[in-house]
């Protein structure tokens, strides 16, 4: 590199490989991506009034610990059980669940809240003791495609790759309703105690046409972040070599022994055109390089059907999508 010129930015996966890639269990990769990745939401920043949660750096006790785990998962396999997780946000729950099990500040997780047998209020997802004080963590992770310009302030052009909802919509749920419900009169028998604090604390990756990213207030700076794509503007994509991402692995970048699907771009293109003609939904692909006999993920992102961009228009039109 020339004199003076500045290096680029280390990427979401060089530096998660830099600090994780002795993990290869993927289990513990998640487990290690939710305990490291940065925050999705500035924490700091005034657009949250203080209502974002964050987690404690990662230390050296952590570290040996996720090793261990990788060495022998028994405990995180028992914790996670033998069911099929269909729902990302719940396996990514039961994961970050064991771990504030195992550094015994777990009060609650999953508490349900009803007014009547059959009237739910709404749901604790974790109750912890945090320096004497009993704290409520609304937990989400989630993945987000900017769809036109940034609004700020508001992130409804952060939609979801269902076209279901938007990053706008979902942390108005949040702050208005679910940070609210130590409050209702259903919870209080409930309650080991006065909850001190109630916030919200998000994962995930975000995404943008062609991978520019494009600073938002609010956002941490730092965020994850990969591409999105039409399937027309494949051949404009960085890569030769891609895999497709089942829902549970799109937490930490994939490393998967060497043997895996590996797809040429001509081969993805097909297979994708066969997926949308059948359901037109977004599907997640790593771009991968082969390293001593793992496939290692250096870039990711969405790619669309070439009417993804019409249809959230039309959801917006039709009241389903803020506009």
């Amino acid at each position: 590199m020339p004199h003076g010129t500045k290096q680029p930015p280390e990427t979401c996966q060089a530096r998660f490989a830099r600090r994780w890639g002795h993990l290869t269990r993927p289990h513990v990769r998640a487990l290690a991506w939710l305990l490291d990745a940065p925050d999705l939401l500035d924490a700091a920043s005034m657009q949250w009034g203080g209502r974002i949660a964050t987690l404690d750096a990662v230390g050296a006790a952590d570290a040996d610990w996720l090793a261990a785990l990788q060495h022998d998962p028994a405990l995180l396999d028992a914790a996670l059980g033998t069911r099929h997780y269909s729902r990302l946000g719940l396996y990514a729950e039961k994961l970050l669940a064991f771990y504030f099990a195992q550094r015994g500040v777990l009060v609650a997780h999953g508490l349900q809240v009803r007014a009547a047998k059959n009237d739910t209020v709404g749901e604790f997802d974790f109750l912890l003791r945090r320096d004497g004080a009993l704290a409520h963590w609304e937990f989400a992770t989630k993945f987000y495609l900017l769809d036109g310009a940034p609004d700020a302030g508001r992130f409804n052009r952060l939609i979801g790759p269902n076209l279901a909802d938007s990053l706008g919509l979902k942390m108005r749920k949040i702050i208005d309703k679910q940070l609210s419900l130590a409050s209702h009169p259903a919870a209080q028998s409930l309650l080991p105690g006065q909850v001190d604090s109630a916030q919200a604390l998000v994962k995930g990756w975000l995404f943008y046409p062609g991978g520019a990213v494009q600073p938002m207030e609010g956002i941490a700076a730092a965020h994850n972040h990969g591409f999105w794509s039409t399937l027309a503007q494949l051949d404009a994509l960085a890569g030769e070599r891609f895999v497709v991402l089942p829902r549970l692995q799109w937490l930490a970048p994939l490393k998967v022994a060497a043997g895996v699907a590996v797809l040429s771009r001509d081969a993805l293109r097909e297979a994708l055109a066969l997926q949308f003609a059948a359901a037109p939904a977004a599907v997640m692909v790593a771009a991968v390089h082969e390293a001593n006999g793992w496939e290692v993920e250096w870039r990711r992102g969405f790619i669309v059907p070439d009417d993804w961009a019409e249809q959230a228009a039309a959801r917006r039109a039709a009241g389903k999508l803020p506009q």
